[in-house]
């Protein structure tokens, strides 16, 4: 399906980005009142995804830790376990896990952070070396 521009142009729909549907559907998922269907995800987001579409989501956001899912009768209750940071820094993990060299991976990551975000990381890695371990 295409769209017309304002000039009467053909227009491609526009393709999410790499996890932008993910995202999507946790932050829908976090709003919610306590646990909630597939359906009631599927129609807080405006109904334009399929049901199919929706269940292929939650199952990756479970895969990846990020929702868990409770039998209900004949459906499932999902909840979130991870809000939308937390899902960015489960992928950040996957990523890290991945690599064989972790050191250099790490020290690429630093070295292409802006100065706030440097300081930023610092301050946080202060924070956590003076919190007592649980």
């Amino acid at each position: 399906m295409t769209d017309r521009n304002k000039d009467g142009t053909d227009e491609q729909p526009r393709r999410r980005g790499q996890g932008e549907l993910e995202a999507q559907v946790l932050s829908t998922l976090c709003r919610a009142p306590g646990p909630v269907t597939a359906a009631w995800v599927q129609e807080r987001l405006g109904g334009h995804l399929a049901y199919t579409t929706v269940m292929t989501i939650l199952t990756r956001l479970r895969a990846k830790g990020a929702v868990e899912r409770r039998r209900e009768g004949r459906s499932f209750q999902w909840t979130p376990t991870a809000d939308e940071a937390g899902l960015a820094a489960l992928r950040m993990r996957k990523v890290l896990d991945g690599e064989a060299d972790r050191e250099a991976v790490l020290t690429s990551f630093l070295t292409a952070l802006t100065p706030g975000d440097e300081q930023l990381l610092r301050e946080l890695l202060t924070q956590a070396a003076d919190e007592p371990e649980a």
